[in-house]
């Protein structure tokens, strides 16, 4: 038995769970998410809590089983509290503007870098170098950070680049010079 898959997820006060079928639809006080399960998992509601069921202990039932209960557990959490993701940009003339909802960032291009957020995403500069990412569906703030950071990914030799919060970036140590003979 998958010791993920078996825990309950708790529902917390003022979040409410509709399931219809394979469809799943979480609503609470930061908003509403929608999501399709296989057919195969049970997902049934017992007073404050959902419970995840396989129908055997197939590879691909135990697969799903896991899987099917962490994708709720990160519905409810975030329709409860939300999720964010900071990052951090790091190197000497590099910084990040709001123009509206999109983000301007400067990292050594000819160009500043335009951003735009994806739907149910807001993006927050604290600072000159700090960005934070907020919104309801996990999967969303981790891609939208992860675009985020892929504009310039920290280098490793100099440790300049966009970065996550607490990253830690391990430099290298560079050219030696020429061995003497």
């Amino acid at each position: 038995m998958s010791r993920v898959g078996r825990t309950p997820v708790t529902v917390p006060q003022g979040v409410v769970v509709n399931i219809k079928k394979n469809k799943i639809t979480v609503t609470g006080p930061k908003g509403e998410l929608n999501r399709r399960f296989n057919h195969d998992m049970r997902i049934t509601q017992k007073d404050d809590s959902l419970i995840v069921e396989r129908p055997s202990d197939s590879k691909e039932h135990r697969s799903l089983h896991g899987l099917t209960r962490s994708l709720l557990a990160n519905m409810v959490e975030g329709v409860a509290n939300g999720f964010d993701k900071t990052l951090e940009i790091v190197g000497v003339g590099y910084r990040v503007e709001k123009k509206g909802d999109n983000l301007e960032i400067r990292v050594g291009y000819s160009h500043p870098v335009e951003v735009l957020p994806l739907p149910g995403i807001s993006l927050a500069v604290e600072g000159a170098n700090r960005i934070k990412v907020n919104g309801i569906s996990k999967e969303t703030v981790g891609e939208m950070a992860a675009r985020i950071r892929a504009i310039r990914p920290p280098d490793v030799y100099k440790g300049k680049g966009i970065r996550y919060a607490g990253e830690v970036v391990h430099l290298k140590p560079g050219k030696a010079g020429k061995a003497i003979t």
